[in-house]
């Protein structure tokens, strides 16, 4: 049975460990053609939030470990549980829900049989990109795939990408592979991140 902290909406539950603000480094190493790979190391801030509502709101920021410490690149998006909507959800739009919120029985039903949930996640950056993923979380571990990838006519070439995050010895690792610039799915970027502080559950519906 879940243990959920009950400021929290039943969904949050398995996501719940996510909840705060993360800092740390990582490394960027990823092939752009046969005989050109780009290496560099980044620092990154990363908050997943929650508003009183079935999701957790995410942002991140990245800048470069070079003299000038240069903004390298930044994301945003929500993160929730993958089920279907129902009168216990808010939307379309600004509709309210009608119905009582799920309760932890309703969340614990949608767990599998191996333990874990189906979970998806929104992520935007400002260069045009959209991606939407699915994926499963089991206790402190995610993996994540795109189902599809949005791309602006500017935007560069972007197809694929896949995540995994971890919670280890109390930080956050994470590692992206990528498939972009005509390349395949490939290594692209990990980080470890460090707690910086728990937010405080704000009051939202029970």
């Amino acid at each position: 049975m879940l243990d959920i902290d009950p400021t929290l909406p039943a969904e949050l539950g398995p996501l719940q460990w996510l909840i705060g603000d993360w800092e740390g480094t990582g490394h960027v190493q990823f092939a752009v053609g046969e005989d050109d790979v780009r290496e560099h190391a980044f620092g990154q801030r990363v908050t997943f939030a929650h508003h009183g509502l079935p999701f957790l709101a995410y942002t991140a920021y990245a800048w470069l470990l070079d003299d000038e410490l240069a903004p390298l690149a930044a994301e945003s998006g929500y993160w929730s549980l993958a089920r279907a909507a129902d009168e216990r959800d808010h939307g379309p739009g600004m509709l309210p829900r009608t119905a009582a919120p799920r309760t932890v029985d309703d969340v614990e039903a949608l767990r599998g049989d191996d333990g874990a949930f189906e979970i998806e996640a929104l992520i935007a950056h400002p260069t045009g990109v959209a991606e939407l993923y699915m994926g499963r979380i089991a206790g402190p571990r995610i993996d994540l795939a795109t189902d599809a990838v949005m791309r602006s006519p500017s935007a560069k070439s972007h197809t694929a990408s896949t995540r995994m995050l971890g919670l280890v010895d109390g930080d956050l690792l994470w590692a992206w592979d990528l498939a972009a610039l005509g390349r395949p799915l490939a290594t692209h970027a990990s980080a470890r991140l460090s707690r910086v502080r728990r937010l405080e559950a704000p009051e939202g519906e029970g």
